[in-house]
């Protein structure tokens, strides 16, 4: 447990140094550029919040190559201030081009940080909307399924056929059925065969029904 704690403050403590020499550069830096002031003072703070963000997405697992391309601007940005100052550049002489860069590296930074704080979603929003899409689909399926039932055609209607109707009965009078019995014995005793009723309907002169009727009482 002592020896963790022990690693943990020399990690701080090189952090500490680490962070306020760098600090102390770029300030030097931008007041050199011609910022001065509280606005030198700013330039330092800006530099390592856009280097903690870009190590922060490159730390989500989302975005890592506009973490990357951040983070590498910053750390240029950092590193050459550490170089300039031990003796590479005259701070009493800054060239123009570095008065440039001083200058326009708050819209950078702005930019830069803007971008990674609201260009992706969260790591833990991508996993609900890509973990598992098939489930979600097949719920969403089944949601909105229609019922099989209501698909079903209805069942057809029976219509019950009526019973025939029975013909009237027909009133023979009974002097044309013995008058047919007579025509039908004419007819069997010259043709030897009994009378049929088309015959007997053309003999007697009567309709169809009426002759059906008087062969069913011969």
């Amino acid at each position: 447990m002592r020896a963790q704690l022990a690693r943990i403050d020399a990690v701080l403590v090189q952090a500490v140094i680490a962070a306020a020499l760098s600090f102390a550069h770029l300030h030097d830096v931008a007041s050199a550029a011609g910022q001065d002031g509280w606005k030198a003072w700013a330039y330092p703070i800006s530099v390592d919040l856009l280097l903690v963000a870009a190590w922060r997405r490159l730390r989500t697992g989302d975005a890592k190559a506009s973490g990357w391309c951040w983070f590498v601007i910053a750390l240029a940005a950092s590193l050459g201030a550490n170089v300039a100052t031990a003796g590479l550049l005259d701070l009493n002489a800054v060239p123009a081009w570095l008065r440039i860069l001083v200058a326009g590296w708050p819209a950078v930074a702005f930019l830069g940080g803007t971008l990674l704080a609201h260009s992706t979603p969260t790591a833990h929003d991508m996993t609900e909307e890509t973990e598992f899409p098939q489930e979600r689909e097949a719920i969403e399926d089944q949601e909105d399924a229609p019922d099989p039932l209501s698909e079903l055609p209805p069942p057809p209607v029976t219509v019950p056929t009526p019973a025939p109707t029975p013909p009237p009965a027909v009133s023979i009078p009974a002097a044309l059925v013995e008058h047919a019995r007579k025509v039908a014995t004419e007819h069997h005793t010259r043709t030897g065969t009994p009378i049929d009723t088309p015959t007997l309907r053309a003999r007697l002169g009567v309709p169809a029904p009426m002759a059906d009727a008087i062969a069913a009482h011969l």
